[in-house]
């Protein structure tokens, strides 16, 4: 056997186990897609639980505090910047509005001490903490999947069959900016 044919035979060879590798690849890219997608269903299914219970608790916060309207029209702005998202960044940016908007109205609620003592409040609010925690749930099961997949398809060779057929990084839902600080509400504004 020539060295030519040897020197063939030798690039047949890597040319075959790439494409091997590189079709294991693309339906483990494949299949941890479609996995993210189906956990991100998760986190929008919860959002959207909460999204349904926000008017609720601020109907019957507003009948309580009516002078804190700038906290009102903020949680009706998060909850707008939400309906109105289409993608998984704009989705985020509008849930961790939600949260913001969220936090601000729980702490003018807790100035109202009759306002605690509702029962209808008293339900509302159990509902949207179990709803809060089912959202943190959910958002780590995504970053999770995400960092399956973004780290698959950094690592090499995978990475070569990653940018041949377009699979791109996804982005994590990480929280926003303002919570890592307590939200404030001024009362004396009207005084």
């Amino acid at each position: 056997m020539g060295i030519a044919k040897q020197v063939g035979l030798v690039v047949v060879a890597v040319i075959v186990l790439g494409a091997v590798a590189g079709g294991c690849s693309y339906n483990k890219f494949t299949t941890q897609e479609e996995a993210l997608k189906a956990q991100w269903g998760q986190v929008e299914n919860q959002l959207q639980r909460r999204h349904d219970l926000i008017p609720n608790l601020v109907e019957t916060t507003k009948g309580f505090a009516q002078q804190e309207k700038d906290v009102f029209q903020s949680v009706a702005d998060a909850r707008t910047k939400y309906a109105g998202a289409t993608t998984p960044e704009q989705k985020i940016a509008g849930a961790n509005a939600e949260s913001s908007a969220i936090a601000r109205l729980l702490v003018v609620m807790e100035a109202y001490p009759q306002l605690k003592s509702d029962q209808v409040f008293m339900n509302l609010q159990f509902e949207l903490a179990g709803a809060e925690n089912r959202i943190a749930d959910e958002r780590r099961r995504y970053n999770e999947r995400v960092n399956e997949y973004d780290t698959s398809l950094r690592k090499f060779p995978a990475n070569l069959t990653a940018s041949l057929f377009g699979f791109k990084a996804y982005p994590y839902f990480n929280a926003a900016d303002d919570a890592k600080t307590a939200p404030k509400v001024d009362f004396s504004k009207g005084k």
